[in-house]
């Protein structure tokens, strides 16, 4: 006689334990996919971050210089008449020293009032014993306008770069304001800034291959770059080939200052699937 109640509870654990194995198999799977990609939940996959740095060395080609003009007079018209005097042998100067027109550019121009404060005197009076008393001022001083001081700042490109010393030198003996410079530089830097990025990126993919092998994983695609951008280095000189003062006008200046190299650097940071 066949125990029907029993065979059914002997189906109903065979049902159970297959489900559970199931299910089991199934947190399994989904526990290993998660740790496989763990710290990449996002992206769905792994991935490593390599920087890269890449220099380029170019001797300067151009020098730019800028000086000012400022004369003080009685009017306005004075003032700016004074400068257009200095600014006419100044554009003489850098004509006969073969600078062209493009490269000569007015960065600003103004001319502003000037004023004086001064204060009222009071009347001097004579001491009992006949001593005149010392001289004091009264209140009520105010501001007077005395004249205007008319303004001009000027660059200027050298592409001569030899010839620089000698200009500035001209141009101090003209009379003019805050003559600065030479300040070196490479008139065009797009082909060396490129150069520097290549050679930056090269340098990060031959880190990245090199830890992939010590990590036992192969590079795939790359899922992101960055580049912190290239600048060129600046050129650094004592305050003589910087800065000429008013008093050092009448110095000669050397027929030709250094001009050194610049570097150009690239830095970058590329992101790699890795497998």
């Amino acid at each position: 006689m066949i125990d029907i109640p029993g065979q059914n509870m002997k189906n109903l654990y065979k049902a159970v334990l297959v489900f559970v194995v199931i299910l089991s198999l199934y947190f399994a799977v989904k526990v290993l996919s998660e740790w496989r990609h763990y710290g990449n939940a996002d992206q769905g996959f792994s991935s490593i971050s390599l920087s890269g740095h890449g220099e380029v060395f170019a001797v300067p080609d151009i020098a730019n210089v800028s000086f000012s003009i400022k004369k003080d007079a009685k009017t306005v018209k004075e003032a700016q008449d004074a400068v257009a005097e200095v600014e006419k042998a100044a554009l003489d100067s850098l004509e006969e020293n073969k600078v062209a027109d493009k490269d000569i550019k007015t960065v600003s121009a103004s001319f502003n009032p000037k004023y004086e404060y001064q204060q009222r005197l009071c009347p001097q009076t004579v001491t009992p014993d006949g001593v005149m008393a010392p001289a004091y001022y009264c209140g009520g001083g105010k501001q007077v306008l005395t004249g205007y001081e008319a303004y001009e700042n000027i660059s200027v490109k050298v592409r001569n770069v030899d010839d620089v010393g000698k200009i500035m030198q001209d141009l101090g003996a003209i009379g003019v304001s805050d003559l600065s410079g030479p300040n070196f530089a490479i008139d065009d830097e797009d082909a060396l800034r490129e150069e520097a990025k290549k050679m930056a990126i090269d340098d990060a993919r031959a880190k990245a291959k090199i830890l992939a092998k010590n990590l036992g994983v192969k590079l795939g695609d790359i899922v992101s770059f960055y580049d912190s951008g290239e600048y060129p280095s600046p050129m650094y000189y004592g305050r003589d080939a910087m800065m000429v003062s008013e008093k050092a006008m009448g110095a000669p200046a050397p027929a030709e200052l250094p001009r050194g190299e610049n570097m150009i650097t690239s830095d970058v940071t590329i992101t790699f699937e890795i497998r």
